[in-house]
This record gives structure tokens, sequence and C-alpha cells, in this order.
């Protein structure tokens, strides 16, 4: 996010940040709230050393106290905590006037993923390795860094099963700002597609996706996973799910719908506590899970679909993660 506020004279000026600790699985809630509250995108930052999560709002002037201390606005933090009410609550701040895209620079640091994989911001200077691609970010496009334990999951699977001969199909169920999308076209992976139910999400993906040079190797479209119709659609090698546990496990049918015998799904946003019913309830839908991560409160997971039948069956849980997929 860019963050540089400016006055009618040109110069910097400084900006207000609201921000709320909360658990990890209340993350999605905050930052719609937070949202709709103030009137302004929301932020959301995973310390993966802490295991903390916050959520923030930048705004260029103090909020009204009638806004900042509404009653109601607490009874909705609140809520969010569940039995947990340590740490949430509001924090506001006023951030010292500087140019926020020069602080992005300081931050915002390239990354590789499985040595194969360049994640950079536009202002870097970093030169790929021979045979590394590159993802180009641009923060003020709110493009996901890639350094969120569920993201950096899905993009290690797909360099991981990066295809050596042939071409392997991929979705990307919930594109977003297209970030697995645009990596997996890069990456080599044919044909590319995904879709998501907001169109602003779609919107910024193509951006994306142009400013990668790959809008020509992707198909985007709208829609919602819950209600998508899949017996008549493209059947897929390999498909990417980064999303909230309860929507991976109501779309489960559909998710394995929508790939081929021996295709895998890479689930993530999962919490831990929460990936033993999702695992039994793919498991119903014919997917066996063959290797899973967890890195702080987050697990996530491949799963396989049974070559044999693509009818539902029940498995009993896997207790590791250390099983190989093909």
């Amino acid at each position: 996010m860019n963050k540089t506020s400016w006055n009618s004279r040109g110069k910097r000026r400084a900006l207000w940040q609201v921000t709320v600790s909360v658990p990890a699985q209340a993350e999605e809630a905050a930052s719609r709230l937070l949202t709709a509250w103030f009137g302004a995108p929301a932020c959301t930052v995973f310390d993966a050393r802490t295991g903390a999560t916050t959520v923030s709002v930048f705004l260029s002037c103090p909020p009204r106290p009638a806004t900042y201390q509404a009653p109601a606005l607490r009874v909705a933090l609140r809520s969010l905590a569940g039995q947990d009410r340590r740490g949430v609550r509001l924090r506001l701040r006023r951030l010292p006037p500087q140019d926020w895209a020069e602080s992005w620079k300081r931050h915002f640091k390239p990354r590789v993923i499985g040595n194969q994989l360049l994640l950079k911001p536009g202002w870097s200077r970093r030169k790929p390795r021979p045979g590394q691609v590159v993802v180009v970010l641009v923060p003020g496009l709110s493009f996901g860094t890639g350094h969120h334990p569920t993201t950096t999951f899905c993009l290690r699977e797909l360099v991981r099963r990066r295809p050596k001969r042939g071409a392997l199909s991929v979705l990307d169920v919930g594109t977003g700002s297209g970030i697995l999308a645009i990596a997996a076209a890069k990456l080599g992976y044919a044909p590319v597609e995904g879709f998501d139910s907001d169109p602003e999400a779609l919107r910024v993906a193509l951006a994306n996706a142009r400013r990668n040079r790959v809008a020509g190797r992707l198909r985007l479209w709208r829609a919602d996973l819950t209600r998508l119709r899949t017996r008549s659609r493209r059947r897929y090698d390999l498909v990417c799910a980064n999303l909230l546990t309860p929507v991976l496990i109501s779309a489960r049918q559909q998710l394995a719908d929508c790939l081929q015998p021996g295709g895998h799904l890479i689930a993530a946003g999962v919490l831990a506590t929460e990936f033993p019913s999702l695992q039994t309830a793919l498991a119903r839908a014919g997917l066996r899970l063959c290797r899973s991560r967890r890195d702080g409160p987050w697990r996530s997971g491949t799963f396989v679909l049974d070559r044999a039948s693509r009818s539902p069956r029940t498995e009993r849980p896997v207790r590791e993660a250390g099983r190989r997929c093909s």
C-alpha cells in the first residue's frame, strides 16, 4: 500500500494509523470491519516470528471521537475476539511526515521462492539468476507480496511442480490480485485460468498481469465458487485455493470436480486448528492429503484426487504431513 499523503502545496504531511490486533481467524472479518467503518482500505500484517496479526487503515486526518470511540465499534471488535479478548482494541497514532513510498523501499525486499521464482518490487534492480523467472510486485496496486505463509505455500508448490516437459493446466480459485495465476504463467503452466467473485479484484489482477506481460496467457472471469457449474467445464491438473476454511469445506465437491483424476488441489488460508476438519471434508470428495506445512497458526496442504474413482469417499485422517504426492 502506498501511504504517501500530500497537502495543497505539494508538501508531505502526516497520516493517522488506526490499528487492531486480532486472532488469526478474525483477520478477514477485521479487515472488512475497518474498511467499512473508516472508509479506507485495510491492510494486514502477519508477524511470522510472534504469530501476531494486525489490521490497519491509514487516514489523511484524525478520525472524529464519535467515529473512533463509537460503542457499536467496540461491540463489533469484541465479537471478533471470540473467547480470547486479549489485545482486541483499537490503537490510534499519528505517523510523522515522510515519503511513505520511499519507506516501502526499505521494508519490501525481493524474495526468492524455491530458487526458481523471484518476487521483487518494481523499483528493485536485482537481476534474476539463470533460469529464474520474475514477478514484479507493486504495493500501490494492493498486490500481495507473497510473504504471508498461506501465499508462500502456494507459490512453493507451483515452483515444486513446475512442468519440465509438456504443459500442466492451472485454475486459481479466488484469484484476488492475481499473484498465483501470474506466477503460474511465468513458470510455464498452460493454460492458466482464474476467477473471483469481486469485480474490483479482477480489475486489479488484470492490471498486474499486464504489468508482468502475461495478460495474453491468462483467462480471468467473474464467478462464485459455491455456485460454480463444473460438469461441462475444463478439468485442471492443478487447482490453487487460498481461501477461508468454511468456503473450502462447503465447496469441496466443486473443487474436486475441477480436477483431472490424479490432479492436485493446493489448499491454503487454513488455521492449524481447522485443518483436521478440512482434511476430513476433502477426503469425502475423494481428495487425499499428500503434503502439508505448518507456519505459525496456519497450515496448508496439497491433496491429490484419486485416479481410480471420482466418487466421494471417506478416509481416515492423516496424522503425518510427510507423504509425497505423485
